[in-house]
């Protein structure tokens, strides 16, 4: 194995403590141990960790109080990256910390159903190509639309377990009073409502992958109940005693910091642990342009597939495409997507081949600094409309001022096409000449 392996602690007094594995680990309570650690339940001298090129073996050294995986005590186990360990009565996890060491990016621009050529995502992709054949639960972490549950997909159909269910549960969509019999299910009569006996998401995965989004919006007081199930591997039904075992792994995403909300007790640190087994940030579009040429090709030809275009093919010029680039898509991959959908449908409608220069939506700006006044009698939509179409004459008349109304020089500038730029000067009532 080349990823750099770390033993975390979490439960117990040294909670929080990470020892980098190395060729292997010692832990006990003796001060001559790699690990130490200070609790009743672990002997001296405890167990020790070593590494090997199929996994970590781990040997219980004689303790009293024995070494466990769940409820089984192990004295020689080969064990994999995600297995958590009770030493004693202290639980400690063995992560992969990839980020952390060199791993090489992949050489392919894609992994599964995602894509991108920039340094950034390949290097993603080379920690997920090693990653996905096994356990290992993943975080992944970024924002609103970059793409985490396409890489979660991916994830599951590069692992063995690809031909069983994939079953995705939005955390913060699901009603706060539902949650519960959502992950876990219901039996009948279990709460006002529950008219008949319901599988949750643990039972339906099966043995196959449970993608847990926005998990940073999961209620604190459901959060033990999801930690027991990654722990023990047990779970019941609500308004039921019969336990059942999970088999699915857990990948889970957030648009939150974890780390943050964990330091301002919003999330748990110890569930932070289980779940960030491998953890992977994906960055922002702002931060990997050079993938927005290939996502353009790539939803242009998906939407010519599905017949978008009448069929043909739709071109792009170095204008247009000058101009996504340069835009800064806070609402990422999935913004840059709805937007060329609605372009290939213009073009569609008025017979073009070539994509011609959408409105693209506006960046957001600092709070305090608006252009716009909000008039409470409006609408959502037409809050922005004219905080769009503010902008837009702002920005236009500032344009052809810096070039004394010359549109050639000023759609260079903006790396717009002329025509556009020439349309919204008309648009908004301006000269091309002297106008300021």
């Amino acid at each position: 194995m080349a990823e750099d392996l770390v033993l975390a602690v979490l439960t117990g007094q040294a909670r929080g403590t990470r020892k980098r594995l190395g060729a292997g680990l010692r832990i006990g309570t003796a001060p001559d141990n790699d690990l130490v650690l200070p609790d009743d339940t672990v002997s001296r001298h405890h167990c020790e960790l070593v590494r090997q090129t199929d996994g970590v073996l781990v040997r219980d050294l004689g303790s009293t109080n024995h070494t466990r995986i769940g409820q089984a005590v192990v004295r020689e186990v080969l064990v994999e990256v995600g297995t958590t360990l009770s030493i004693g009565g202290v639980d400690v996890v063995l992560r992969a910390e990839p980020n952390g060491v060199a791993v090489p990016p992949s050489s392919s621009p894609r992994f599964g159903h995602a894509l991108g050529p920039s340094l950034a995502m390949r290097t993603i992709f080379g920690v997920l190509e090693r990653i996905a054949p096994t356990d290992a639960s993943v975080l992944l972490e970024g924002e609103t639309g970059t793409g985490k549950d396409v890489l979660a997909r991916s994830v599951h159909d590069r692992s063995s377990r690809r031909e069983e269910p994939f079953v995705v549960v939005d955390c913060g969509a699901v009603s706060y009073n539902l949650i519960e019999s959502e992950l876990f299910g219901h039996e009948r009569g279990a709460f006002t409502g529950a008219f008949a006996a319901r599988q949750g998401a643990f039972e339906l995965a099966g043995r196959g992958t449970l993608f847990l989004d926005e998990i940073g919006e999961l209620p604190l007081d459901v959060q033990p109940k999801l930690l027991r199930v990654l722990e023990s591997g047990d779970y019941r039904r609500v308004g039921s005693n019969r336990p059942q075992q999970n088999a699915a792994r857990i990948i889970a995403a957030t648009k939150r910091n974890l780390r943050e909300e964990v330091a301002r007790g919003k999330f748990r640190e110890d569930l932070y642990f289980r779940l960030s087994v491998v953890p992977i940030t994906v960055p922002p579009l702002r931060q990997r342009r050079e993938d927005i040429p290939a996502l353009v090709e790539h939803f242009l030809e998906v939407a010519r597939q599905k017949g978008g275009g009448g069929g043909r093919p739709v071109t792009v010029s170095r204008e247009t495409l000058a101009a996504l680039s340069a835009h800064d898509w806070p609402g990422n991959v999935r913004e840059l997507r709805n937007v060329l959908d609605r372009a290939v449908y213009l073009a569609t409608a008025t017979g073009d081949s070539d994509l011609r220069l959408v409105d693209l939506p506006v960046s957001p700006v600092a709070e305090g600094r608006l252009p716009v006044e909000f008039d409470p009698s409006q609408s959502y939509r037409e809050a922005r409309s004219a905080f769009e179409a503010e902008f837009e004459l702002r920005y236009v008349r500032w344009l052809l001022g810096r070039h004394e109304g010359n549109i050639s020089a000023a759609a260079r500038q903006a790396r717009m096409d002329r025509k556009y730029l020439s349309d919204l000067v008309k648009k908004h009532g301006l000269r091309e000449k002297n106008a300021s």
